[in-house]
Protein backbone atom coordinates (compact mmCIF):
# COMPACT_ATOMS: atom_id res chain seq x y z
CA UNK A 1 0.00 0.00 0.00
CA UNK A 2 1.31 3.03 -0.30
CA UNK A 3 0.79 6.44 1.12
CA UNK A 4 -2.00 8.01 -1.05
CA UNK A 5 -4.30 4.97 -0.38
CA UNK A 6 -3.34 5.36 3.61
CA UNK A 7 -3.58 9.40 3.88
CA UNK A 8 -7.83 9.74 4.03
CA UNK A 9 -7.58 7.27 6.79
CA UNK A 10 -4.94 9.24 8.62
CA UNK A 11 -7.27 12.47 8.04
CA UNK A 12 -9.92 10.46 9.15
CA UNK A 13 -8.55 9.18 12.44
CA UNK A 14 -6.85 12.48 13.06
CA UNK A 15 -10.29 14.73 12.95
CA UNK A 16 -12.13 11.83 15.24
CA UNK A 17 -9.33 12.69 17.84
CA UNK A 18 -9.47 15.92 17.76
CA UNK A 19 -13.62 15.66 17.97
CA UNK A 20 -13.26 13.43 20.88
CA UNK A 21 -10.56 15.99 22.53
CA UNK A 22 -12.91 18.82 22.60
CA UNK A 23 -16.30 16.37 23.84
CA UNK A 24 -13.61 15.33 26.54
CA UNK A 25 -12.71 18.94 27.80
CA UNK A 26 -16.37 19.79 27.92
CA UNK A 27 -17.19 16.77 30.33
CA UNK A 28 -14.63 17.92 32.14
CA UNK A 29 -15.63 21.44 32.51
CA UNK A 30 -19.16 19.96 33.42
CA UNK A 31 -18.06 17.90 35.65
CA UNK A 32 -16.05 20.62 37.82
CA UNK A 33 -18.53 22.85 37.43
CA UNK A 34 -21.14 20.33 39.31
CA UNK A 35 -18.40 19.78 42.36
CA UNK A 36 -17.66 23.47 42.39
CA UNK A 37 -21.58 23.45 43.45
CA UNK A 38 -21.56 24.82 46.63
CA UNK A 39 -24.52 25.60 49.21
CA UNK A 40 -27.26 28.57 48.45
CA UNK A 41 -25.64 28.09 44.50
CA UNK A 42 -28.61 28.92 42.21
CA UNK A 43 -28.57 26.08 39.51
CA UNK A 44 -30.89 25.23 36.73
CA UNK A 45 -31.33 21.27 35.94
CA UNK A 46 -31.25 19.32 32.73
CA UNK A 47 -35.36 19.78 32.86
CA UNK A 48 -35.21 23.75 33.04
CA UNK A 49 -36.08 23.76 36.72
CA UNK A 50 -34.58 26.26 38.73
CA UNK A 51 -33.39 26.11 42.47
CA UNK A 52 -31.32 26.81 45.18
CA UNK A 53 -28.87 24.09 46.56
CA UNK A 54 -29.02 22.88 50.41
CA UNK A 55 -26.72 20.43 50.34
CA UNK A 56 -24.24 18.92 48.07
CA UNK A 57 -23.21 14.83 48.44
CA UNK A 58 -20.94 12.59 46.15
CA UNK A 59 -23.29 11.90 43.93
CA UNK A 60 -26.35 13.47 44.41
CA UNK A 61 -27.60 17.64 45.42
CA UNK A 62 -30.52 18.53 47.34
CA UNK A 63 -32.03 21.22 46.55
CA UNK A 64 -34.90 23.59 47.25
CA UNK A 65 -37.44 24.14 44.84
CA UNK A 66 -39.42 26.34 46.62
CA UNK A 67 -41.23 26.87 50.06
CA UNK A 68 -41.21 23.66 52.20
CA UNK A 69 -39.92 21.48 48.75
CA UNK A 70 -36.75 19.77 49.28
CA UNK A 71 -36.04 17.69 45.97
CA UNK A 72 -33.12 15.22 45.49
CA UNK A 73 -31.07 15.06 42.14
CA UNK A 74 -28.37 13.39 40.61
CA UNK A 75 -24.93 15.68 40.05
CA UNK A 76 -25.41 14.55 36.52
CA UNK A 77 -28.77 16.48 36.16
CA UNK A 78 -27.75 19.84 37.28
CA UNK A 79 -27.38 21.58 33.76
CA UNK A 80 -25.95 24.77 35.38
CA UNK A 81 -25.13 26.30 38.36
CA UNK A 82 -25.93 30.06 37.69
CA UNK A 83 -24.02 33.15 39.06
CA UNK A 84 -26.26 35.28 42.03
CA UNK A 85 -26.96 37.49 39.68
CA UNK A 86 -28.30 35.70 37.17
CA UNK A 87 -29.99 33.62 39.54
CA UNK A 88 -32.05 36.40 40.80
CA UNK A 89 -32.60 38.02 37.32
CA UNK A 90 -34.28 34.88 36.19
CA UNK A 91 -35.55 33.63 39.08
CA UNK A 92 -37.24 36.58 40.92
CA UNK A 93 -37.41 39.39 38.50
CA UNK A 94 -34.33 41.39 39.79
CA UNK A 95 -32.06 43.26 37.23
CA UNK A 96 -29.21 44.91 39.40
CA UNK A 97 -26.84 46.01 36.14
CA UNK A 98 -29.50 48.25 34.38
CA UNK A 99 -27.73 51.87 33.53
CA UNK A 100 -30.19 54.63 33.72
CA UNK A 101 -28.50 56.30 31.20
CA UNK A 102 -29.88 53.61 28.93
CA UNK A 103 -32.64 53.54 26.88
CA UNK A 104 -35.77 50.62 28.14
CA UNK A 105 -38.17 49.45 25.71
CA UNK A 106 -41.64 49.93 27.16
CA UNK A 107 -43.87 47.44 28.18
CA UNK A 108 -46.75 49.35 26.33
CA UNK A 109 -47.21 51.89 23.36
CA UNK A 110 -48.96 54.29 25.31
CA UNK A 111 -45.85 55.42 26.72
CA UNK A 112 -44.12 55.56 23.02
CA UNK A 113 -46.23 59.13 22.92
CA UNK A 114 -45.29 60.56 25.12
CA UNK A 115 -42.64 63.52 24.89
CA UNK A 116 -39.83 64.38 28.16
CA UNK A 117 -41.65 68.08 27.79
CA UNK A 118 -45.22 66.82 27.69
CA UNK A 119 -46.74 66.35 31.22
CA UNK A 120 -50.75 65.68 30.26
CA UNK A 121 -50.12 63.76 27.08
CA UNK A 122 -53.05 61.21 28.37
CA UNK A 123 -55.17 64.29 28.18
CA UNK A 124 -54.06 64.74 24.55
CA UNK A 125 -55.09 62.58 21.91
CA UNK A 126 -53.61 62.12 18.07
CA UNK A 127 -56.30 62.66 15.77
CA UNK A 128 -56.59 59.31 13.26
CA UNK A 129 -59.22 60.99 11.40
CA UNK A 130 -62.31 59.18 13.09
CA UNK A 131 -65.27 61.15 14.87
CA UNK A 132 -65.49 59.69 18.28
CA UNK A 133 -69.17 60.57 18.28
CA UNK A 134 -72.20 59.54 16.66
CA UNK A 135 -73.46 62.21 14.28
CA UNK A 136 -77.57 62.80 15.53
CA UNK A 137 -79.52 62.67 12.93
CA UNK A 138 -82.40 65.42 12.57
CA UNK A 139 -85.99 65.23 12.30
CA UNK A 140 -86.09 65.52 8.62
CA UNK A 141 -83.48 62.90 7.90
CA UNK A 142 -85.49 60.16 9.41
CA UNK A 143 -88.46 60.89 8.02
CA UNK A 144 -86.70 61.05 5.17
CA UNK A 145 -85.16 57.37 5.80
CA UNK A 146 -88.83 55.92 6.72
CA UNK A 147 -90.32 56.97 3.34
CA UNK A 148 -87.57 55.55 1.73
CA UNK A 149 -88.02 52.25 3.60
CA UNK A 150 -91.75 52.47 2.51
CA UNK A 151 -91.11 52.58 -0.74
CA UNK A 152 -88.93 50.03 -1.04
CA UNK A 153 -91.20 47.52 0.72
CA UNK A 154 -94.10 49.14 -1.83
CA UNK A 155 -91.60 47.65 -4.82
CA UNK A 156 -91.28 44.01 -3.13
CA UNK A 157 -94.95 43.18 -2.81
CA UNK A 158 -95.17 44.91 -6.45
CA UNK A 159 -92.73 42.05 -7.44
CA UNK A 160 -94.60 39.27 -5.53
CA UNK A 161 -97.61 40.40 -7.18
CA UNK A 162 -95.93 40.27 -10.73
CA UNK A 163 -94.60 36.51 -9.19
CA UNK A 164 -97.74 35.14 -8.87
CA UNK A 165 -99.01 36.35 -12.22
CA UNK A 166 -96.80 34.08 -13.75
CA UNK A 167 -97.19 31.19 -11.82
CA UNK A 168 -101.38 31.87 -12.98
CA UNK A 169 -99.58 31.45 -16.85
CA UNK A 170 -98.80 27.50 -17.70
CA UNK A 171 -95.67 27.01 -17.38
CA UNK A 172 -93.18 26.80 -20.60
CA UNK A 173 -91.66 23.44 -22.01
CA UNK A 174 -88.03 22.62 -21.94
CA UNK A 175 -85.67 19.96 -23.39
CA UNK A 176 -84.02 19.18 -20.29
CA UNK A 177 -80.92 20.67 -20.87
CA UNK A 178 -82.66 24.49 -20.23
CA UNK A 179 -81.15 24.20 -16.81
CA UNK A 180 -77.65 23.43 -17.43
CA UNK A 181 -77.05 26.38 -19.61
Amino acid sequence: MSLVTLLPFIVLIGAMFLMTRSAKKKQQAAAQMRNDMQPGSGIRTIGGMYATVKEVNEDTVLVDAGPGVDLLFAKNAIGAVLTDDEYNRIVHGVEHDLKSDSDVVPDDASSLTETDGDADSDAKSVDLGKKDTVEETTDAEAAAAEADDAKADDAKTDDVKADDAKTDEEPKKTDGDSEAK
